[in-house]
C-alpha cells in the first residue's frame, strides 16, 4: 500500500516507486502545485519507472529536475514585479538603533550595487565629519544626511541633495597651504619671471613683509590696470609661485549673470555654485590666488549685476562670511588673495573701484622690451618652433629695429608676433636646407615683415610744416599715443566746427581755448588776426576713435594760436594738459604712458603740467635723459616753449587786483 507522507511516496520496502495509480489518504489532499506537476511530467515518471538501475534513474531525473527550477524562477520573477529602485529603498538603511553595530542592509536579491550604495552613503557621512567645517555648516549637513537616508532613489531631490552633500565635504575648510616668507627668495623669483614692474614686486614684498609680522593678516585686495601685453596676467600667476599658494583664474569678461559669482539656488534645475565656490573646490585650499580677469568688462542684464555681486567678494570686512546661493552657509574668504585686472578704471563702479588697492601698470619703454624680448621672448619663440639658438641669432640691433618700425604699442604682444614671423621664416629655410649660418640681418627682417607699418619720424615732421598744427599727448586702454590737432579757417559767420568723434569735455575745451585767445590776443608778440566774420574747423584725425578728456586743452591752444598768428609749432614738441578759461594749466593723469608714446615717436621734448612733475619718478632713467620736460603753469608759458623765440611779449601771469 502506498501512502503520501508530505509529498513523497513511498513503500514498506524503501524503494523510491510511483505508480501509475495514485492514492491519497483522507485528510491529506495534494496541493494545486502537486496535483499540476505530477499532470504535466506523467511521461516522465513512466520514463523512470521503466528504468531499473539508479544511474538510468538519475541521468532520466535531472533534465526533469532542471526544468522544473527553471519554471520556478520564471514564475518567481512574474509574481514580484519589484524594480531596482524598490530594492535599492532597503538598502539605503544601513542602521539602526541595534546598539549602534552596523548591520548588513537587506535587499531582495541581496546584489553587489546596493551593498556599494549602502557603503557609499556610509563613506560620505563619515567624510563630512572629518572635514573640520563649522558649527553651521555641520548642522545644516546632518540634517541633509538624516533626510538623505530617508528618501528613495527615484525621486528627484536625492541626486540633489547628495551632490550638495558631496560639494560640502569637498570643500577645504580648514585646509591651507603654507606661505613661503623668504623675501629674497621672493625678490629673485619675481625678477627672473618679469622684467621691469617695480611697483608690483615692491607691493608683494610688503605684503611678505608684514605676513612675517602678523599671522593672521587678511589678503589684500588689489587691482592691476594696464593695456593689454603688459604682464598684468602672468604676474599674477608669479605672485602665486612666490607665496607657495595655489593659482586659480577667473574670466570676468562678458559676465553678465550674478549666479556666476553667487551660484544658483537649489531649488532650480540644474543648479550649481559660483565661480568662486567653484574654484576653492578646485584647488583644495582656503589661501589661495585668485585672479579675477578682465573686471572692467563685466555686464548687466535682467539676471542681475555681477559687479554688485562682486562687492561682498572683495570687501576685507565682510568676505569673512560670504554666502553662495547653493551653499546657503558662510564661508571664509578672509584668506584668499583677490588680484583683479583691468585696462581701465572707467567702467569699473566706484562701489567696486573703492574695495581694491589700484596698481598703475604702465607700458614699457623701447630699451625694456628689447630686454623682455632677449630673455624671454625669443627662446619662447624658438623652443614653439622648433629651432635652436645655433640655427637662428637675433641680434639687439634687429630686435631693435622690429620694435621701433613694427610695433609701437605699450604691450609686447605684437613683438612676440613679429618674432614668430622671424622664425617661421627660417624655419621654413631650415626645412629646405638653404639655412646655415642662424644671424638674422635687418634686410632679412624687412624681407619677412615686408614695408614699414607705422609712420616714419620724418613724416611726423612733416605734419607740422604749416601753421595750424600741433602734437598732443594721449591716453588710451592700449598705452599712450601721440594725437595731431589740425585747424583751418575760411570766411563765414564765426562759427566753430569740430570733427574726429569728440566727446563734451574736448567741445568745451575747443570752447575755452578760443575764449582765452581773444581776450588775450593783444598779448601776442606778433600779428593776431581773429575776426567775427571767420568759421573755424578744428578736426582731430583718427575719425573712426572715439576722443574724450580734458588733457588735449592745451594742444587746441596751441593749435588755434599757430593757425592764428601763421606760425609754425616746434616739430620736436608735444604737450598735455588740461586748461581753465584764467588760462590755468592743471594737472592730468597717465603722465608716463604719454611720456613713453613720445619717446615712441622720436620726439624731443615735453610739455606737462607743473603739478605733474612728481610723476616723472616713475619714467625710467635712459627716457628721461633723451627728453627735455619743460613744466608749464599756464598758458603763456605752453605757447612760449612752443614757438621758436615765445609767443608774448613779456612771461608771466598778470596780477589781478579784486575789487571786493
Amino acid at each position: 500500500m502506498y501512502k503520501y507522507i508530505r509529498g513523497q511516496y513511498r513503500d514498506h520496502s524503501h524503494h523510491l516507486f510511483i505508480p501509475r495509480t495514485v492514492t491519497v489518504t483522507r485528510g491529506h489532499p495534494l496541493r494545486l502545485e502537486e496535483r499540476r506537476f505530477l499532470h504535466k511530467h506523467r511521461k516522465g515518471f513512466f520514463t523512470i519507472l521503466d528504468a531499473v538501475g539508479l544511474d538510468e534513474r538519475f541521468k532520466v531525473t535531472i533534465p526533469l529536475l532542471l526544468r522544473q527550477i527553471e519554471g520556478l524562477k520564471l514564475l518567481h520573477k512574474t509574481r514580484n514585479p519589484k524594480t531596482a529602485d524598490d530594492k535599492r529603498i532597503v538598502a539605503i538603511r544601513p542602521l539602526r538603533k541595534l546598539g549602534g553595530g552596523a548591520v548588513k542592509p537587506f535587499s531582495l536579491d541581496d546584489t553587489e550595487d546596493d551593498d556599494e550604495d549602502s557603503d557609499d552613503i556610509i563613506l560620505l557621512e563619515k567624510k563630512i565629519k572629518s572635514c573640520s567645517m563649522p558649527e553651521p555648516a555641520m548642522k545644516v549637513c546632518m540634517k541633509e544626511m538624516k533626510r538623505l537616508k530617508k528618501m528613495p532613489q527615484s525621486m528627484p531631490e536625492y541626486a540633489l541633495t547628495r551632490n550638495y552633500l558631496e560639494l560640502m565635504s569637498e570643500l577645504p575648510w580648514s585646509k591651507s597651504t603654507t606661505d613661503q616668507l623668504d623675501i629674497r627668495a621672493a625678490r629673485i623669483l619675481l625678477d627672473n619671471d618679469h622684467y621691469a614692474m617695480a611697483k608690483l614686486k615692491r607691493r608683494v614684498l610688503e605684503y611678505l613683509a608684514v605676513r612675517q609680522l602678523k599671522n593672521n593678516l587678511k589678503g589684500p585686495i588689489l587691482c592691476f590696470v594696464g593695456p593689454p601685453g603688459v604682464g598684468k596676467t602672468s604676474v599674477g600667476r608669479s605672485i602665486a609661485k612666490t607665496l607657495g599658494r595655489e593659482f586659480h583664474r577667473i574670466a570676468l569678461g562678458g559676465v553678465c549673470d550674478q549666479s556666476d559669482i553667487r551660484g544658483h539656488r537649489r531649488t532650480y534645475v540644474g543648479s550649481m555654485p559660483g565661480r568662486i565656490i567653484n574654484g576653492l573646490k578646485i584647488v583644495g585650499v582656503n589661501n589661495p590666488v585668485f585672479l579675477l580677469d578682465e573686471v572692467d568688462k563685466l555686464g548687466k542684464s535682467l539676471q542681475g549685476d555681477p559687479a554688485a555681486a562682486l562687492l561682498e567678494v572683495l570687501d576685507p570686512e565682510q568676505n569673512h562670511s560670504f554666502t553662495d546661493h547653493y551653499l546657503n552657509v558662510a564661508f571664509d574668504l578672509s584668506q584668499v588673495l583677490f588680484i583683479a585686472t583691468a585696462n581701465s578704471t572707467a567702467t569699473i563702479p566706484p562701489a567696486l573701484l573703492d574695495r581694491m588697492e589700484v596698481l598703475e601698470v604702465p607700458g614699457y619703454s623701447q630699451e625694456e622690451k628689447l630686454e623682455i624680448a632677449h630673455r624671454h621672448l625669443i627662446a619662447k619663440q624658438l623652443a614653439q618652433h622648433g629651432l635652436t639658438p645655433e640655427q637662428i641669432q637675433i641680434p639687439p640691433e634687429t630686435t631693435l629695429e622690429i620694435i621701433t618700425r613694427y610695433t609701437r604699442e605699450a604691450g609686447v604682444r605684437s613683438l612676440d608676433r613679429r618674432l614668430g614671423a622671424v622664425c617661421r621664416a627660417v624655419a621654413v629655410k631650415v626645412a629646405e636646407g638653404q639655412h646655415r649660418h642662424g644671424k638674422s640681418e635687418t634686410s632679412d627682417v624687412t624681407d619677412v615683415e615686408g614695408s614699414f607699418l607705422l609712420i616714419a619720424c620724418s613724416q611726423v615732421f612733416e605734419r607740422l610744416n604749416q601753421p595750424g598744427v600741433a602734437i598732443g599727448l594721449a591716453w588710451t586702454p592700449l598705452g599712450g599715443e601721440i594725437m595731431f590737432v589740425e585747424a583751418s579757417r575760411m570766411d563765414g559767420e564765426g562759427q566753430l566746427t569740430l570733427t574726429g568723434q569728440l566727446g563734451d569735455v574736448m567741445k568745451e575745451s575747443a570752447h575755452l581755448a578760443i575764449s582765452w585767445l581773444r581776450s588775450n590776443a593783444k598779448k601776442s608778440s606778433g600779428t593776431f588776426d581773429l575776426l567775427d566774420s571767420t568759421d573755424i574747423h578744428l578736426h582731430f584725425p583718427a575719425g573712426a576713435v572715439t576722443k574724450d578728456g580734458p588733457s588735449a586743452g592745451v594742444a587746441i591752444v596751441t593749435c588755434l594760436a599757430s593757425l592764428f598768428s601763421g606760425r609754425l609749432v616746434c616739430s620736436d614738441v608735444a604737450m598735455t594738459g588740461e586748461i581753465t578759461l584764467r588760462g590755468l594749466v592743471l594737472p592730468v593723469g597717465g603722465i608716463k604712458d604719454k611720456v613713453l608714446a613720445a619717446h615712441r615717436a622720436k620726439l624731443k621734448r615735453v610739455i606737462l603740467p607743473q603739478r605733474n612733475e612728481k610723476d616723472l619718478e616713475e619714467i625710467p632713467p635712459n627716457v628721461r635723459r633723451d627728453l627735455t620736460f619743460i613744466f608749464a603753469g599756464s598758458l603763456e608759458d605752453v605757447l612760449n616753449a612752443a614757438f621758436d623765440g615765445g609767443f608774448f611779449r613779456k612771461r608771466g601771469q598778470e596780477l589781478l587786483n579784486s575789487k571786493l
